[in-house]
């Protein structure tokens, strides 16, 4: 399911039908959205395949920005899934297909860094975030008011 069929306030109104809704720069829409109407949409890479689908968005308290999307892949019914944390910034909203892409190689996501859902790592350890960032060639948004 899709942010726009996720939209049970109707902010994207318009989005896609040409309706009498906000416009593409405007929020709500692609610059600001709903966190809720975002969980559930489908990731993809570069090469269209399929790399599962965001579950959970975890927000930074202390700094008001999003952290890291938790992506679900590979399992079959809930069984086996891996969950990965996906540092924000390296997900691209991709506005045709109504989904977000993540420039990743499908088999490199299986050697990714992930959890299972009884076992959540600390994501506030610095350690852990530099090592995802690193995994993903991100660069961690607390540097950017060190740049």
């Amino acid at each position: 399911m899709n942010y726009l069929e996720r939209d049970t306030f109707g902010m994207y109104k318009g989005l896609s039908n040409g309706g009498s809704g906000p416009s593409r720069r405007q929020g709500p829409g692609p610059e600001l959205m709903g966190a809720d109407t975002l969980v559930g949409n489908a990731v993809c890479n570069r090469n269209s395949e399929n790399l599962g689908d965001i579950k959970e968005i975890m927000l930074d308290m202390r700094s008001g920005r999003i952290g890291y999307a938790v992506l679900s892949f590979g399992g079959f019914l809930g069984l086996g899934e891996k969950l990965f944390a996906v540092p924000w910034n390296a997900l691209k909203l991709d506005t045709d297909n109504k989904r977000f892409v993540l420039d990743v190689e499908k088999d490199r996501l299986d050697e990714a860094p992930g959890f299972d859902k009884n076992h959540w790592p600390d994501m506030a350890d610095p350690s852990w975030a530099k090592g995802i960032h690193d995994y993903y060639g991100t660069k961690l948004y607390v540097d950017d008011a060190h740049s």
